[in-house]
């Protein structure tokens, strides 16, 4: 064994003795339709073997889990976590403690009821965790959560039995400091703001859509309530102001209800948020029945997004969200993402001004892009609005040449939108701002670029402009990318060439 495994007088340990049920659950899952299927069939035949042929499964899944708890260990070392598992083919992974870049604690509510919770030690990239434990006792999993914030120089005690509490580190814990709460009132805030009312709205629609894959039942249904409704608005004889009131009225209906699910989703998901920083590493816990807890240094952090939308605005608040280099999909729910799901913009500014070890926040100053960008970003979506209106056109008519109006607000937005294009560079910090409706900010420190890239398009060669580009890693789909855009050729050569020479003397901070 190398250097860093475990004393030799280390115990293994195993998982929770509940370990078996909550894998079982998972597999569950995995095959709940084969299972369905056995008892459709089962109820169809009346052979024996349909009959029995769910309950063989059911055992067989059984049997799986309990191998996997028994055969599962794990042993903490002085510097790395060894895993042993596997029965027929067995397998020993070995984790350093420097290689772990976050550690993701997650409770359902029936964790919570078995005062367990899952475990996921992630390093940099890749789309699955360095080791995944379901499940450890409540208390072992904090220490090892602990075990890793202090690994550079915490002893670890062996305790005498494998099965015992894992151990905290022998130096004084210190105390986690809070730098982010979210009472109640502002996770409405964050409901009220936020759309996420539409993905109940979207999931009850894919809900019906597989219990009724039959397009025409939906049509049926739609055209038989759109014809009640026109009927009984017919009977009230109502006149335009009337059918205007009427249509405001049911629009506003939804409206509040998309809101009142979004308030709904916000509190299940944000309820008890805290932002907490002890030593090194920055832990988010949050959650109403299921909560989620995960941790991740500061140093870890590869790039940032700051967000403002209209209702934001109204409200005077923003959202803060990183990239970090750690493994797992962007669209998994238990990945440290938010720093500040709703914050004020003060609070903000001041959360990435504490955080960024060498660059400042917010810049001093912004460089503006030429404000005659306007009409670049207005011809990249003129051409959508007049293939609409000719769509339409050709589909109902001369009226739907009425979507033209669209255009002059179109050009209004595009120009406005120019004016907030800017961007700034210093000595440790590269950032770019944009958006005017619905505005971002994306910034990043140099010593996490990876790589500079300059584009020119058969129009940027026309026009003498060029896009310089920046990737840093964990970078979401979501996210705006970090590229300064219609920038003077001469002017974009100069910065690529002084970034260049920076990131030439600088070393790659992972």
């Amino acid at each position: 064994m190398s250097s860093v495994d475990a004393p030799a007088n280390a115990a293994e340990r195993r998982l929770h003795p509940w370990s078996w049920l909550f894998v079982l659950l998972q597999q569950i899952r995995q095959f709940v339709v084969p299972l369905v299927v056995l008892v459709v069939a089962g109820r169809r035949n009346s052979n024996i073997w349909a009959d029995i042929g769910p309950l063989i499964g059911m055992g067989v899944l059984v049997v799986i889990s309990v191998v996997q708890y028994f055969t599962y260990r794990y042993r903490i070392g002085n510097d790395a976590i060894v895993i042993r598992s596997g029965l027929l083919q067995r397998s020993q992974r070995e984790i350093p403690f420097t290689r772990i870049h976050n550690v993701a604690l997650h409770q359902s509510l029936l964790h919570r009821i078995f005062k367990v919770a899952e475990v996921r030690l992630e390093a940099a990239g890749g789309q699955k965790p360095e080791a995944q434990m379901r499940v450890l006792g409540m208390d072992d999993a904090l220490a090892l959560e602990r075990l890793v914030r202090h690994r550079a120089n915490a002893p670890v005690a062996v305790p005498a039995e494998p099965g015992g509490t894992a151990p905290a580190p022998a130096q004084d814990e210190e105390a986690d400091e809070v730098l982010l709460a979210l009472p109640v009132p502002e996770v409405v805030r964050l409901g009220l703001i936020s759309n996420r009312g539409m993905i109940v709205i979207a999931a009850a629609f894919g809900l019906m859509w597989q219990l009724f894959p039959d397009e025409r039942w939906m049509a049926r249904l739609a055209q038989d309530s759109f014809q009640q409704a026109a009927g009984y608005a017919t009977t009230l004889h109502l006149g335009w102001t009337g059918y205007v009131a009427l249509a405001s009225t049911l629009l506003g209906v939804f409206v509040v209800l998309v809101r009142v699910l979004s308030v709904a989703l916000a509190m299940t998901q944000y309820y008890g948020f805290r932002l907490t920083e002890a030593g090194r590493r920055l832990t988010v816990e949050r959650g109403l029945f299921a909560r989620m807890r995960s941790s991740v240094a500061p140093r870890r952090i590869q790039a940032w997004h700051l967000q403002e939308t209209l209702l934001h605005r109204w409200f005077k608040r923003r959202t803060l969200r990183i990239d970090t280099a750690t493994g797992g999909r962007h669209d998994d729910p238990r990945r440290l993402r938010e720093l500040a799901p709703i914050a004020t913009p003060e609070a903000c500014d001041a959360l990435a001004a504490r955080l960024l070890p060498e660059g400042t926040w917010p810049p001093p100053q912004w460089q503006p892009l030429p404000r005659r960008a306007w009409w670049r970003l207005f011809a990249g979506a003129a051409p959508w609005t007049l293939l609409i209106a000719g769509g339409l056109a050709w589909k109902f008519g001369p009226g739907g040449l009425l979507v033209l109006l669209w255009l002059p607000w179109q050009a209004y937005a595009a120009w406005r939108q120019a004016g907030r294009m800017g961007y700034s560079v210093d000595a440790s910090l590269v950032a770019v701002r944009g958006g005017w409706w619905s505005r971002w900010w994306r910034f990043a420190e140099i010593d996490k670029v990876q790589a500079l890239r300059l584009r020119r398009s058969p129009l940027d060669r026309w026009l003498g402009t060029a896009t310089l580009a920046l990737d840093t890693a964990g970078a979401g789909n979501m996210s705006p990318p970090l590229q300064i855009r219609f920038l003077p050729e001469a002017d974009a050569r100069a910065l690529h060439a002084r970034l260049g020479r920076a990131l030439a003397t600088r070393r790659l901070r992972w």
